[in-house]
């Protein structure tokens, strides 16, 4: 998952919702979203290569989303991001204590961000700074970088899913706003160390590539009654779309 969008108390009936893209290399095998059979309750896609998420959430109204961060020379983890999504959602530890927790481990896994919440919070961990944030009510947005940057692609998929909520916006419509692919002029780029080229490719909402690019649109909510949601499209190479 490289960009999230969660909102806190801000949907109707939606007290908690979150809308995001997983970008990967379309070589690695993954399942499509649904339930997992060996953790009952829990909902997501799922990474094959090495069990775990980059988004669920469990029936209970416990919802999870990892992304990567974009660093030069960045150490591989002996442990997989996808396994905190995973064990988050299939737990019962609060929010706030699973990255109270986790921030003494972060050397265990490649840099990341992740997002936990439980029914009474929501926590942002940024692992190259070890810094832990509780998430106000609002629209919060998480790629690559810190939390809520001013990258452009952020920044439009903020103001298009505000504008969205306000007009009352179908769950399609939501997913349709992961389908855009408006690129920023260069001047507008963030400076990550990959070259220009790459930072081009990168820059839009949903990245169209044949090796690499938009894997998975995924919007999933927790409801005001307590009952849960998650709907998922899912893409092959060159972005085109997977029954």
């Amino acid at each position: 998952m490289c960009l999230l969008l969660l909102a806190l108390d801000v949907a109707p009936q939606r007290p908690l919702l979150m809308l995001g893209n997983r970008d990967e290399f379309h070589a690695r095998a993954s399942a499509p979203a649904g339930p997992w059979s060996d953790l009952p309750g829990v909902v997501g896609g799922r990474d094959l290569e090495a069990g775990g998420s980059w988004l669920a959430l469990h029936e209970s109204g416990r919802m999870a989303a990892v992304t990567n961060i974009r660093l030069l020379n960045a150490q591989r983890g002996a442990a997989s991001r996808g396994a905190l999504v995973r064990d988050f959602v299939a737990g019962e530890t609060s929010a706030a204590d699973y990255v109270s927790a986790l921030v003494r481990r972060i050397g265990d896994f490649a840099p990341f961000n992740l997002v936990v919440a439980d029914r009474e919070q929501a926590w942002c961990l940024e692992s190259p700074r070890a810094r832990a944030q509780r998430l106000t009510p609002g629209v919060h947005l998480i790629s690559n970088g810190p939390l809520d940057a001013p990258w452009p692609k952020m920044q439009r998929l903020r103001q298009r899913f505000e504008a969205a909520v306000a007009a009352r916006a179908g769950d399609a419509a939501l997913l349709d706003l992961l389908a855009d692919e408006n690129r920023p002029v260069d001047a507008e780029l963030p400076d990550t160390g990959v070259g220009l080229e790459r930072e081009r490719f990168l820059a839009p909402i949903f990245i169209r590539g044949e090796a690499y690019g938009t894997r998975a649109s995924t919007l999933a909510w927790r409801a005001a009654d307590g009952g849960t949601g998650l709907i998922e499209r899912r893409f092959g190479p060159g972005g085109i779309a997977l029954a």
